[in-house]
């Protein structure tokens, strides 16, 4: 019988430069494997969950223990497959090709739903991954925090003059992704109001920093919230309580003329209905009342969904910029009655898709050393490297003052077609030069340019409507296979749910040899490459002209 739930694990992964591992080709997968799950980290790393309320890390105990002895023994030119966080095989294959590669939570076609996938799971034969927990690159709040920055900024650009200064944002879940708004608002000027079932992830997010305090009830949170709002001073403020009440009686009060909210998003973990906390019950009553009747209560979460996305919407008739923030609550709001839940966009064709044409997109590295000071020598070198783009350097020094790292030390930023490559090329010079202690690992959120098929999120509303076309996140991983990545997977769900995305990640390992300069030099330029061909493919003029600007070939466009 697989073992679930194991409260006497703990799981750090190794700091230094010793190995245990033949290579660092293959000692950084198993770091990082073991970064996904330590308790900085990780939402309940005593089951293997990472993020998002059931995304794991490996399928079970078992699994996870064998993952990392083969780990330890692998050679440099094999290659370890896992599926759905169980290892099944190991094969010979070259030291181009990547040490492992994952697939999880994938479904033929008409079998790929919650009740199917639930079924699997209970018999043990799947796993849900998410997007970087089951891809073993998952750094933390700060993963998500600098798209969510830059979304927010791209709003501040779009509808207040280039600042969210004076602004009051209003939004809901503050778990492993939804932790970082609060941070990403007030980088950007705003003052943020965040309401979350669980006192104890609120507690969480002050004590990492990115949520500055938490109030003990709504009206002193609206006093606190409204107060920062008028001196135009950055602030986010928690409160205790269930959006679908929440959200109503806000909205009330600004209908009346109390306060003006100007903007309201949400990033509850609303993909996946038994993660999203009904009305009717406690989160004390959670777990139990989620497992004894799922069906009931996928309704009931479907339900209060509904009446959370109609505050939404109702909040963008009176005005305020209102967006979802992919996480699936638009389609289980409208299975939960709501007829225009599908009246506000999502935050891709919002805010994103102009970066997106240019094969922008999130990077993001480890120090395998563990030195924070390896993460300062990369910000520094990166800055030198970009001398001209202000926003990177305004991104990495507030980073720098107000991010605290979770588990080995990371950071993210993004970067364009073209740029991936010289930072990648850069790093391992950094390794090499003995300028940062050990290797350095470089990856990337599933949520990229050319990397995903999600049409409620990252390709909803394509200009030619091929939103639910996933040959482009297939293409994506063959291709990261064959440039050289350490490790490629492909995944189904994450972020939005069963049955609506499939998506594929990549990470490669700066480690100071002249092989791994050449693999990150072409893995590094053909990824981000995928979204500016994926674009231009899709009609958008900026792709079209990137694409001949830089030199991306597209055989159809050469004749």
């Amino acid at each position: 019988m697989a073992t679930m739930h194991d409260p006497s694990r703990t799981i750090r992964a190794a700091r230094g430069t010793e190995l245990s591992a033949k290579s660092w080709q293959t000692e950084a997968p198993m770091r990082m494997l073991m970064n996904n799950l330590d308790p900085e980290v990780a939402e309940r790393p005593e089951d293997l969950v990472v993020y998002g309320g059931t995304g794991r890390a490996a399928r079970s105990w078992e699994a996870y223990d064998a993952i990392v002895a083969t780990l330890k023994t692998l050679e440099d030119d094999e290659t370890l497959l896992v599926q759905s966080g169980k290892p099944v095989g190991v094969f010979r294959t070259n030291k181009w090709a990547p040490r492992v590669l994952l697939a999880n939570s994938n479904l033929v076609g008409d079998w790929a739903t919650w009740p199917e996938f639930r079924k699997l799971e209970a018999e043990g034969l799947m796993m849900y991954g998410q997007m970087t927990a089951g891809s073993w690159i998952y750094i933390g709040t700060q993963g998500i925090l600098q798209g969510t920055f830059e979304t927010f900024a791209a709003i501040g650009e779009k509808r207040f003059g280039g600042t969210l200064a004076g602004t009051l944002t209003l939004t809901g879940g503050c778990g492993g992704m939804g932790g970082a708004q609060p941070l990403a608002v007030t980088l950007n000027g705003g003052v943020c109001l965040i309401v979350d079932v669980s006192a104890e992830r609120l507690e969480r997010r002050v004590g990492k920093r990115y949520l500055d305090e938490l109030a003990p009830s709504l009206d002193a949170a609206l006093e606190r919230v409204l107060s920062a709002k008028a001196a135009k001073t950055p602030l986010s403020v928690g409160v205790v309580g269930n959006a679908a009440e929440i959200f109503p009686e806000i909205l009330r009060r600004h209908q009346v003329g109390e306060f003006t909210v100007d903007i309201v998003t949400d990033q509850t973990s609303a993909h996946d209905p038994l993660s999203y906390l009904p009305t009717e019950y406690s989160v004390e009553e959670w777990t139990a009342e989620s497992e004894a009747d799922p069906d009931g209560f996928t309704k009931k979460s479907q339900n209060a969904m509904a009446r959370h996305v109609q505050a939404m919407v109702e909040f963008q008739d009176a005005g305020a910029e209102v967006f979802d923030y992919g996480n699936s609550i638009r389609d289980e709001a409208r299975k939960g009655g709501y007829n225009r839940a599908f009246d506000f966009p999502g935050f891709v064709p919002a805010y994103i898709r102009p970066l997106f044409c240019e094969g922008m997109g999130p990077f993001r590295w480890v120090a395998l050393s563990g030195d924070p000071e390896d993460i300062r020598v990369t910000d520094e070198a990166l800055k030198e490297l970009f001398p001209e783009n202000t926003h990177l350097h305004r991104w990495l020094d507030a980073a720098a003052e107000h991010v605290e790292f979770e588990g080995l030390p990371a950071r993210i930023c993004w970067l364009g077609y073209g740029e991936r490559a010289k930072a990648g090329v850069l790093f391992n010079q950094l390794v090499a030069d003995g300028k940062v202690k050990a290797p350095i690992v470089i990856g990337r959120d599933h949520l990229d340019s050319g990397s995903v098929a999600s049409p409620y999120r990252e390709t909803e509303a394509m200009k030619d409507g091929s939103d639910a076309i996933a040959d482009w996140p297939l293409l994506n991983a063959m291709l990261n296979t064959a440039s050289g990545a350490t490790w490629v997977s492909i995944h189904h769900g994450g972020g939005v749910g069963i049955g609506r995305s499939i998506h594929a990640g990549q990470v490669s390992v700066a480690d100071g040899t002249p092989l791994a300069a050449e693999k990150l030099a072409r893995l590094l330029t053909n990824d981000p490459g995928m979204g500016v061909i994926r674009h231009a493919d899709a009609g958008y003029e900026r792709a079209i002209d990137v694409a001949a600007e830089r030199g991306v070939r597209i055989p159809m466009q050469e004749q």
